[in-house]
């Protein structure tokens, strides 16, 4: 019955959506957007009048064109009056896409909705919203698969999955139709690029699709839990426990078997943390009886969590004390983010610019540095990890680097991730929490008078004492 229902109020909807031509003299109403799927044109429509009217927070690029030569419409979502947070900082950025395949509209309208909120909502001066655009990056690619969305199809125009189309694993599943090698489809290629050249260090990537009601996280391929469960695990459970009931399960044990697609490439590949969305699956008409706002609000509460809490999806080192005795440093590092790091250490940068790395407990073995393997972060004195919201103490020897109390600095550097391929960073020590204790240092190179005495009569005591 509610597909008959449904089948008669999209009728009624057809003359006005059909045509780009009306569509573009009498607008897009309300009753259209929330019932009635966008198409090619339409959406073109919105991201074009999002870019008009609020140019103070969306940025529209092409990221590159379909196999018909269709551009795919890229938001970026930010408030680009200030191009570094308030404290100076770099801004958080997450990438998201919908559309993947053409006939799961409704990953396509989540990707749209979730750029309305955040678009609409800094119009309105919603709170939240502007604290999110002044401190993040949204890059949004609605539909990726433009092609297959207007003739209401899975595959692109060449008959090709484009979620099997990447290159991480590609066709070493069993799957269809994964194109003739990876990359050969000119939208996951664009997609790609767009990852490696505009957001090489998202700190959040969700692809948005139709089918299951689940959130799967890497990997599609294996069974195996991925290098950063913590951190899937704990935002599997915060969003169980206080948002949504939604399943979050590892992709290969939630759904099936899956390689070559862009969740495991954005993890496996680029390092991001990844999550495909999957809402319902009542896909196949081309519209909905009940208002989209309302069908997807939970899944839109779940994309407010993970963009709202997007800092900490990666490692948070802080510095929480620093003490220089001759030559040897104490740490004490705590990791505020939910993600482990493995690889830390701890370099100094002199006046004159060199760099100084820890030598190690055994210099004149070279633990800390070889040929083949570069810097070892896992030998004694070199290097150390810190998991997720835990802290660390440990001691670096600096051998004679030229560390000075009034010049020179002290950077933290580490890898985001455990994954291989997440990102590596550099952080400034806050100068406060140094702390230059060389007390014996000077005992040694000028000694007290009252030092030399006690040096004399000990030295005399122990001569008598021989004879």
């Amino acid at each position: 019955m509610r597909r008959l229902v449904a089948a008669v109020v999209l009728a009624s909807l057809a003359v006005s959506s059909v045509s780009p031509m009306v569509v573009a003299q009498v607008g897009q109403p309300d009753i259209v957007q929330e019932h009635w799927y966008h198409s090619y044109a339409t959406l073109t429509l919105d991201v074009n009048e999002w870019a008009n009217d609020y140019p103070e927070i969306v940025d529209l690029v092409v990221a590159g064109q379909t196999e018909l030569g269709r551009d795919l419409w890229v938001l970026r979502i930010s408030d680009w009056s200030e191009e570094f947070k308030p404290d100076g900082s770099e801004k958080d950025v997450v990438y998201i896409d919908g559309g993947h395949h053409g006939n799961e509209h409704l990953g396509t309208e989540l990707a749209f909705l979730t750029a309305e909120f955040y678009i609409e909502g800094w119009g309105a001066g919603e709170q939240e919203v502007i604290d999110v655009l002044t401190t993040t990056e949204l890059h949004i690619l609605i539909m990726l698969n433009a092609d297959g969305n207007d003739i209401d199809t899975r595959w692109n125009i060449n008959q090709v999955d484009l979620n099997r189309n990447y290159d991480h694993y590609w066709n070493t599943c069993p799957t269809t139709q994964p194109g003739s090698s990876a990359f050969s489809e000119s939208e996951t290629l664009a997609n790609s690029i767009y990852m490696n050249t505009e957001v090489p260090d998202a700190d959040l990537y969700v692809t948005m699709h139709t089918g299951v009601w689940i959130m799967l996280y890497p990997w599609g391929k294996w069974p195996e839990q991925p290098s950063d469960w913590e951190l899937f695990h704990f935002i599997k459970d915060d969003v169980n426990s206080n948002i949504s009931e939604i399943p979050i399960r590892n992709a290969n044990q939630g759904l099936y078997p899956n390689c070559g697609t862009s969740r495991d490439y954005g993890y496996g590949v680029m390092g991001f943390p990844t999550f495909t969305f999957e809402t319902d699956d009542e896909q196949w008409l081309l519209g909905t009886v009940e208002a989209l706002s309302d069908r997807l609000g939970e899944e839109m509460d779940v994309m407010r969590y993970l963009i709202e809490n997007v800092w900490y999806w990666r490692a948070r080192l802080i510095v929480d004390s620093l003490v220089v005795e001759n030559g040897e440093v104490r740490i004490s590092v705590s990791n505020l983010g939910r993600a482990t790091t493995s690889n830390a250490t701890l370099t100094y940068v002199s006046e004159e610019g060199e760099t100084w790395l820890p030598i190690g407990f055994d210099p004149e073995d070279s633990p800390c540095d070889s040929a083949e393997l570069g810097f070892n972060y896992s030998a004694p004195g070199c290097g150390f990890g810190v998991n997720a919201t835990n802290s660390t103490e440990i001691t670096l020897d600096f051998g004679k680097a030229p560390i000075s109390s009034t010049e020179g600095q002290f950077f933290l550097f580490y890898q985001k991730r455990v994954i291989d391929a997440s990102t590596w960073v550099t952080e400034p020590v806050n100068d406060s929490v140094v702390e230059f204790d060389d007390r014996v240092e000077r005992a040694l190179s000028s000694p007290s008078v009252f030092l030399s005495m006690m040096c004399v009569l000990l030295a005399s005591f122990g001569k008598r004492k021989e004879d």
